[in-house]
């Protein structure tokens, strides 16, 4: 029930009804506090502030007590704490307009910090939805669909075209291509074959297979990777908070000051101002205001930070990891080069002759010559006759004229000999990261077209930029060692480790941070986010990511613009200067004030103003952030 209570106290409507009560007293109270004679006296039966005080005050008295029963040491002692002895001095002497003032003020930084930092995490959900329900188990050569989690290891299984594999296990029949993005973010799917491993969660592009379930239940990579999301968010501690901090050291000096001050002068009312004023308000509001100043800016930009406490944490990032497919290159497969072996052709006939024999593929490799070809407004032509080798290549038959397109191996079954100098270019193209397809007539082979996922444009620039700012650069990617090595240098980026899944991107983040670095995180796809929610910050592409990474990231980029990577970092440093600037000038305002209190130049009133002059001087300060260029 009193919980309840604080929760309808404490929100956005009551405090500003609290607000507008605050300031129906305050006018008059200032007119009578410089001498005057205010012309709204006695239009309320009470004073107006005592509805501020109920308003702002009970939350304010309910935090503090809360933190003394349960928190432990000296986090028992914190800024509301303060604020309320205040406020509870201020009503004593009858100051009701300040006692309500510093309680205004409390509120409305809890709710300025509450706003900037409550974020989404959706994630987990999502990752859980995309976990495989049914399987379809062989018993007695008939197929039934069971529960995945009735499945065990050591059962058959087949999974057809477009299924999702429902649990890890081993091909023991039939052929196909598997898109397993979702735990290497691999941008080509992979053929496999006869005693190749597949992954739960993985989808089954074409070729019916029959699998033997080797590892079920919490055992499979996606519960795996669903635990591995699990145990990186309960890592995650939140940021103590600056006020709290300083204020558990501020409360016995304000009050040992407090008491010299009504001791020498004999007046208690210098004893109160000296509480009132020493009251750390403008030190509460530093933080979220710079914060919803910072927050403010990078949405213009199209950067989305879902929590304030992660742009402190983004000011003492060291280290940026970045995954490579998605996020330096696109993701996508296209034609890089065309090489004529046989001077018969052109380019342009190889491409067209290997785009005809490709059009009936529903591979992405014959997908991404297809449209190559398409763009180059060259003519597909009709195949008479079309065959598929699941994870090899085809064999097309074009005006009476039989092609071969695929690999080395594939070539070489069908008795077309692959000379030194084809092979040597081959290996040129697989070591800068290509897939290479050689295309042949019946008697020899007469082209190679190379595709690769391309770098973006802006890649090599952001990743200077990020360099430029002290930090370390590390490619993780679950693509091959030459891909990974050839884009990896390519970017210039310092530390490369290529081949690896979910669980292992994860284990090379927490070694980084056992060296004592900060990490930053970059990716785009599901199989990131164990790694992204193990690292101090984590960055989705927001435009192309997917749905988990955006929604596990603590920021997202809403375009493909890379620059923004290097602004964050730029920005958020910016963001913890100025917060540390405003709790030195809060600091240094209240000294003053303390001076001028035991002087009795101040009274609870306007002890309470010149408080509140520094949170206006603060909320000005942190204004400036959301104006500023940083780009």
């Amino acid at each position: 029930m009193v919980h309840r209570i604080h929760d309808i106290l404490s929100g956005l409507y009551m405090t500003i009804l609290a607000g507008l009560f605050l300031l129906l007293d305050g006018i008059p109270h200032l007119i009578e506090e410089f001498g005057g004679q205010s012309p709204f006296q006695n239009i309320f039966p009470f004073e107006p502030s005592w509805v501020t005080v109920i308003i702002c005050g009970f939350p304010l008295v309910y935090l503090s007590i809360r933190r003394i029963v349960y928190n432990k040491g000296i986090s028992k002692i914190s800024s509301a704490l303060l604020i309320s002895m205040a406020m509870f001095a201020a009503i004593a002497i009858g100051d009701i307009f300040a006692a309500g003032e510093v309680a205004f003020i409390m509120a409305l930084g809890a709710l300025l910090e509450e706003s900037t930092t409550e974020r989404a995490k959706k994630g987990l959900k999502k990752l859980i939805s995309l976990a495989p329900v049914k399987g379809r188990k062989i018993q007695d050569n008939k197929e039934i669909m069971i529960s995945v989690e009735s499945i065990q290891s050591g059962d058959y299984l087949r999974i057809l075209p477009g299924e999702t594999i429902p649990v890890d296990g081993r091909i023991i029949n039939g052929e196909t291509t598997v898109d397993q993005s979702i735990m290497t973010g691999e941008s080509i799917p992979v053929d496999k074959t006869i005693d190749d491993d597949v992954f739960g969660g993985t989808i089954n592009c074409f070729g019916a297979i029959d699998i033997i379930a080797t590892k079920v239940g919490e055992d499979s990579s996606i519960q795996k990777m669903i635990q591995l999301i699990r145990n990186a968010e309960q890592k995650q501690a939140p940021i103590q908070r600056i006020a709290d901090t300083v204020a558990s050291r501020l409360v016995p000096i304000a009050l040992m000051i407090a008491c010299i001050g009504y001791l020498v002068t004999g007046n208690i009312i210098v004893g109160v101002t000296v509480l009132v004023v020493f009251c750390p308000c403008a030190l509460v509001l530093a933080t979220p205001t710079a914060v919803m100043a910072a927050i403010g800016q990078a949405t213009k930009h199209g950067v989305i930070i879902k929590s304030g406490e992660i742009l402190e944490t983004m000011g003492k990032v060291d280290t940026m990891a970045f995954d490579k497919t998605g996020t330096l290159t696109h993701g996508q497969l296209s034609v890089q080069s065309i090489l004529v072996v046989d001077t018969d052709y052109s380019e342009v006939d190889i491409l067209q002759l290997a785009a005809s024999a490709e059009a009936k593929s529903e591979h992405p490799i014959g997908k991404a010559i297809v449209s190559h070809a398409i763009h180059q407004d060259l003519q597909i032509l009709a195949t008479t006759s079309f065959t598929m080798s699941v994870g090899r290549g085809i064999i097309a038959v074009i005006n009476g004229v039989t092609l071969y397109c695929g690999h080395e191996r594939f070539l070489e079954e069908n008795n077309i000999i692959v000379d030194e100098r084809v092979q040597q270019n081959v290996n040129t193209y697989r070591s800068e990261g290509k897939v290479s397809i050689i295309i042949a007539d019946k008697d020899h082979i007469i082209g190679i077209i190379a595709l690769s996922d391309t770098m973006r444009r802006d890649t090599a620039d952001m990743l200077s930029a990020v360099s430029s700012l002290a930090m370390k650069t590390v490619l993780l990617t679950g693509d091959s060692k030459e891909t990974a090595t050839y884009i990896g240098k390519k970017a210039g980026i310092s530390e490369i480790h290529a081949e690896l899944l979910p669980g292992e991107k994860m284990r090379i983040i927490e070694e980084l941070q056992g060296k004592h670095h900060k990490v930053c995180m970059v990716g785009d796809g599901i199989n990131d986010a164990p790694a992204m929610k193990t690292a101090d910050v984590s960055i989705a592409m927001g435009s192309i990511g997917s749905d988990i990474a955006i929604e596990t990231a603590d920021i997202a980029l809403m375009s493909e613009d890379l620059s923004k990577i290097p602004y964050i970092k730029r920005l958020s440093d910016a963001t913890i200067r100025t917060i540390k600037f405003s709790i030195a000038l809060s600091m240094a305002i209240n000294c003053i004030a303390i001076i001028l209190s035991l002087l009795e130049v101040l009274t609870p009133t306007t002890g309470a103003l010149v408080h509140n002059v520094g949170s206006c001087l603060v909320v000005l300060i942190a204004a400036r952030l959301y104006d500023r260029k940083f780009i």
